[in-house]
C-alpha cells in the first residue's frame, strides 16, 4: 500500500443483529491487515456502511446517510464502502446511481475487503477513480477461523449459520445471504469460550432459522445446550426460529437447562391462512397456536414474542381480522408490528401486486399495536409483587439515575440506583412494584 499512514476506518451498522455480528467480523479481518478503526467519522479515511435490505425504513436511512457522505467526500478525500444485504440486493442501482461508492461487498465477500480497500485508497492517492465490487454468493462461506472484534458489553452475538432456504415470498434474505449452511460446532464453542474469557455474560446465537441448524450429528438443541454449559456464561438466547420445524428436543432443552433463557421469539407474520400461504410460511394459524400451547405446556414461565406484517399483498379486511383474532387468542408477551414493504427480487415482488394502500397499512398497524400493547401491559402486570432475576446492562435510557437490565424472559426492568446498583454483567434480584407495556419497575 502506498498510503503513508495507517488508514483510519469508521464503520456504521444498520439493521438486524446479524449485521451487528457481521460488522464485528469485518473489524477483525481489517485489523489483521493493519487497518485502524475510529469512532469519529470526521477523522476517517474510509467509511463503511453495513446495510440492511429487510425494511423500507432501513433503505431510507441508508440513502440519507449516503447523501451526507456525498457532501463529506466533496470536502476531503474519502473512500466509501457499502456492505451487506442492500449492497447485494441493489448492486446495479448502487453501482450506477451512487458514484460516491468506491467499494461494494456482499455478506459472503468480506474476506476480500482488505484488498478492495487497499486498491481504492491507492487509486485515490493517485487521483484515479477505481471501484471494487465483490458480490458473489457462496454455498460454503461461514467465516470459520475468525474471532469477531467485539466492543465490551454484556451480550456477545454468535452467528451459528448463514443464509436461508425458506424462501418466504416477502423476504429478500435468500437472495442477499445465500443458501443455508451451518458452522462447525467446535468453532462456535471456541467463540463462546473466548467471549466468556473476555467477560461477556450472555451469548445470543444467531441465524435466519436457527432451529434448522445441522452439522453432522449436531442439531440446534445439542448446540445451544453445549454453549450454555460453557463456564462463565450466565445466559444463552437465540433468534430467530421458524414455527414450521420447532423440534421437541429444543423445547425440552429450554425447559430444563438453567442457563438457556425462557424466551422464544416466534415470528407469526399473519393470522390469515390465505395470507400465510401467499407468504410461503408453510403453517396455518391453528398450527401456530398449537405450537404456542405445546411450548407453554412444557415451559409455563416462557415469554413468547413475535413479528407481524400488516398489509401484505391482497390482504383484505377479513384477512386482517384473522390476524387480530389470532393475536387475541395467542396472548403473546410482545410483538414487532410492521407495514409490508415490497423488496426487489423477492417472490412477492415478482408474483403479487403490492395493492394495499399505504394509509390502510398504517391504520392496521396502529390498531394491532394498540391491541398488543394492552395484552403486553396485562401480561407484565403478572410480575407485580414478584421477585425477578435481572442481568444488569447499564443505565436506563431515560435517566442515568436509574439502572436497567433484562429478565430471563428479555423484559426490561428499571430501578432507582439508590435502591441498589451493580456493574453491567451482574445478576441481581429485583422486587417488581409496577409495570407498563414496555417496562417492569423494580426495587
Amino acid at each position: 500500500m502506498s498510503v503513508k499512514t495507517l488508514p483510519l476506518v469508521h464503520i456504521e451498522t444498520f439493521g438486524c443483529q446479524m449485521n451487528e455480528s457481521d460488522s464485528e467480523l469485518v473489524r477483525a479481518m481489517l485489523k489483521q491487515e493493519g487497518f485502524v478503526f475510529t469512532d469519529d467519522r470526521e477523522r476517517a479515511d474510509v467509511v463503511l456502511v453495513n446495510t440492511c435490505a429487510i425494511r423500507e425504513n432501513a433503505h431510507k436511512k441508508i440513502y440519507l446517510h449516503l447523501s451526507e457522505l456525498k457532501t463529506v467526500k466533496k470536502q476531503r478525500p474519502l473512500v466509501v464502502g457499502v456492505l451487506g444485504c442492500m449492497a447485494q440486493n441493489l448492486k446495479s442501482e448502487l453501482a450506477h446511481k451512487e458514484p460516491l461508492i468506491d467499494v461494494l461487498a456482499g455478506p459472503d465477500s468480506y474476506r476480500q475487503l482488505p484488498s478492495l480497500l487497499t486498491t481504492a485508497l491507492d487509486a485515490q492517492e493517485q487521483g484515479l477513480a477505481r471501484k471494487g465490487f465483490a458480490l458473489d454468493l457462496s454455498e460454503y462461506e461461514t467465516y470459520e477461523g475468525i474471532l469477531p472484534d467485539r466492543n465490551d458489553g454484556v451480550n456477545a452475538w454468535i452467528t451459528v449459520m448463514r443464509g436461508c432456504d425458506n424462501f418466504c415470498s416477502f423476504c429478500v434474505v435468500p437472495y442477499t445471504r445465500g443458501r443455508e449452511r451451518s458452522r462447525d460446532p467446535e468453532s462456535i464453542l471456541l467463540e463462546a469460550r473466548d467471549a466468556a474469557t473476555r467477560g461477556f455474560k450472555q451469548i445470543t446465537l444467531l441465524g435466519q432459522n436457527v432451529n434448522s441448524y445441522r452439522h453432522e450429528e449436531w442439531d440446534f438443541a445439542k448446540l445451544i445446550s453445549a454453549v450454555a454449559d460453557q463456564p462463565g456464561i450466565e445466559r444463552v438466547r437465540f433468534t430467530s426460529p421458524h414455527p414450521k420445524d420447532f423440534p421437541p428436543a429444543l423445547i425440552e432443552a429450554i425447559a430444563t437447562h438453567p442457563r438457556i433463557c425462557k424466551h422464544i421469539h416466534l415470528p407469526l407474520q399473519a393470522g390469515s391462512d390465505r395470507i400465510l400461504e401467499l407468504m410461503g410460511r408453510t403453517y396455518t394459524g391453528a398450527e401456530y397456536l398449537a405450537l404456542v400451547e405445546r411450548i407453554r405446556m412444557t415451559i409455563p414461565c416462557i415469554v413468547l414474542t413475535t413479528d407481524i406484517i400488516c398489509g401484505f399483498c391482497s390482504e383484505s379486511d377479513e384477512d386482517f381480522q384473522a390476524t387480530v383474532h389470532l393475536v387475541e387468542q395467542a396472548q403473546l408477551d410482545s410483538a414487532y408490528i410492521f407495514k409490508y414493504s415490497e423488496r426487489k427480487n423477492t417472490i412477492a415482488a415478482r408474483k403479487y401486486a403490492d395493492d394495499v394502500p399505504d394509509q390502510l397499512k398504517g391504520q392496521r398497524v396502529a390498531k394491532l399495536v394498540e391491541i398488543q400493547r394492552a395484552i403486553t401491559a396485562e401480561r407484565n402486570r403478572r410480575y407485580i409483587g414478584k421477585t425477578v432475576e435481572v442481568l444488569v446492562e447499564g443505565d436506563a435510557t431515560r435517566s442515568s439515575t436509574q439502572g436497567m437490565g433484562k429478565t430471563d424472559g428479555n423484559i426490561t426492568v428499571v430501578w432507582d440506583k439508590h435502591t441498589g446498583h451493580s456493574e453491567p454483567g451482574t445478576l441481581m434480584t429485583k422486587h417488581i412494584f409496577d409495570a407498563s407495556a414496555a417496562t417492569l419497575y423494580g426495587a
